[in-house]
């Protein structure tokens, strides 16, 4: 995935080499790069649901945009507490269903071709073409 994100940044015009040097720190995939690159992919989830709750937030204390100045009290949403109450409880509940799933049957989501032996000299039936 590294050398994929590194080819993507090498290939926008002007800024592509100076991008990449400053993302991964080179053209060379090794324990460095690795290690930004793991780090950036452990960061970037955590960094995308502060923004979308900032975003949430404000937008339902402020209002969106009014370009045309129009009374802006009219087009406000409220966010009644109820949404919130509901969202927690659901995420609460879809946890503690898939934490029961995995505590009493770990297997039931596992892939059956998991458990078959290995034979390095026959090729697996999903990859013949």
């Amino acid at each position: 995935a590294a050398t994929v994100i590194t080819n993507l940044l090498t290939a926008i015009p002007y800024i592509g080499s100076t991008l990449t040097t400053w993302l991964w720190g080179g053209f060379s995939i090794n324990d460095p790069t690795l290690t930004r690159f793991f780090a950036l992919h452990f960061i970037l989830p955590f960094a995308i649901i502060s923004m979308s709750s900032i975003h949430i937030i404000l937008l339902h204390s402020e209002g969106s945009n009014n370009p045309l100045g129009t009374n802006p009290d009219i087009d406000k949403i409220p966010f009644h507490p109820y949404h919130s109450y509901k969202d927690m409880l659901m995420i609460t509940i879809m946890i503690t269903l898939m934490f029961i799933i995995m505590s009493f049957s770990p297997n039931l989501m596992n892939d059956p071709e998991n458990f078959s032996k290995a034979n390095p000299l026959i090729t697996p039936q999903h990859i013949k073409p």
